[in-house]
């Protein structure tokens, strides 16, 4: 049996480390022994308490794994990816950094390594189908909207987070990338709010953010844009947070004290953002593919809604994140997928077969995709 290692427990590794356990031997490592001690006595699971800061614990506890999955908080993920394709391990990662992942190429194919990166739900799935349309449609523009929130609507912030608290911050202060007529274009996150009416939800609020990554690299298309869904209100609330320093970094004396303002932020944010046991949410993504095909003007418009898992208690967000992974995964796994070097979803899904193999084995969990087809 083929061995995986997650490299951290949380909400999304701890699905995936589930998913996977049907088929694989799988060992989950973690700082938070409460944590592993859970994922141990519940499931058939193994699991390692280490310090995954270190480059040194990282390449010992992944020496013995066919397959690494790497989902640490975005500001450790660029370094630990490096030290995995250092080790010489194929590795799937969902961390999101903030960094070039094409930074890694060159030791990836030295150590000859397959290494996916950004492979969630959007970036993530939302990337394969647009690799995928990509290798015969001349696309004029893509539009990407996608979001997880409760059903519950609780005062005063109508969210919680779930996935890393740490990365969700990142959304309202790096800077938002996008293409406009063959042109980069760079805006402050939060910018350029608009209402879009949505079934079974109603009107929830988009506003830019730096989701495009890898696809302004690999991607000439003239028209690209990702932006994130929150509940009205909440871009205003963000974004006073913002103004108001606390999300700043550089730090301030308090009672001869120094402290960052983000960090006395989120320990105060994370306890109204995390999320309550079992707590109904849901994920929704929607975007729309337009271009040229077979000479005729058409779109395409992807959406998916799901919702929390009450069988197997997984959060939606878990779900479609790490469910991608995993579906990316057993393709690796079972050596099917045999590209070396940085590979982004798009890369993948211009790959024949591959995207449907990804959306059935989707479907198979219950995450399904429709898809709606204009002759413009």
């Amino acid at each position: 049996m083929k061995k995986v290692i997650i490299l951290g427990g949380g909400m999304v590794g701890s699905a995936m480390a589930v998913d996977l356990s049907e088929e694989f031997d799988v060992t989950v490592a973690d700082n938070d022994p409460v944590k592993l001690e859970y994922l141990e006595s519940t499931y058939q699971l193994k699991t390692i308490i280490t310090d995954l800061s270190a480059d040194l614990n990282i390449k010992e506890v992944v020496s013995d794994y066919h397959l690494v999955i790497c989902a640490v908080p975005g500001y450790m993920g660029f370094e630990t990816l490096r030290s995995i394709i250092s080790a010489g391990k194929d590795v799937v990662d969902i961390s999101f950094f903030d960094r070039d992942p094409f930074d890694l190429d060159e030791l990836a194919n030295t150590m000859n390594v397959t290494a996916v990166v950004d492979c969630g739900v959007s970036p993530g799935l939302s990337n394969i189908i647009l690799g995928y349309h990509n290798e015969w449609m001349n696309i004029e523009s893509y539009t990407c909207y996608v979001g997880g929130l409760p059903f519950v609507r609780k005062w005063p912030f109508e969210y919680k987070a779930f996935f890393s608290p740490i990365d969700v911050i990142q959304e309202y202060i790096r800077p938002a990338r996008f293409i406009r007529d063959g042109k980069l274009i760079t805006k402050e996150a939060l910018s350029d709010p608009e209402l879009i009416d949505f079934d079974r939800i109603g009107k929830l609020e988009a506003f830019n953010t730096d989701g495009l990554r890898s696809l302004l690299k690999t991607m000439k298309i003239p028209n690209m844009i990702e932006k994130t869904l929150r509940y009205p209100g909440h871009i205003e609330l963000m974004r006073i947070f913002r103004e108001a320093g606390f999300f700043s970094e550089d730090k301030i004396e308090v009672n001869d004290i120094s402290v960052s303002p983000v960090d006395v932020t989120t320990k105060l944010l994370f306890e109204h953002w995390k999320p309550e046991i079992d707590e109904d949410e849901f994920t929704i993504l929607k975007f729309i593919i337009s271009g040229t095909e077979e000479n005729k003007k058409k779109e395409y418009i992807y959406e998916m809604f799901d919702r929390f898992d009450p069988e197997s208690k997984t959060s939606s967000m878990a779900r479609t994140t790490g469910y991608t992974a995993t579906s990316v995964a057993r393709l690796i796994l079972d050596g099917t997928l045999e590209k070396r070097g940085i590979l982004p979803p798009e890369y993948i899904g211009a790959i024949p077969g591959y995207k449907d193999k990804i959306v059935n084995m989707l479907a198979k969990k219950n995450i399904k995709i429709r898809v709606t087809e204009n002759i413009v």
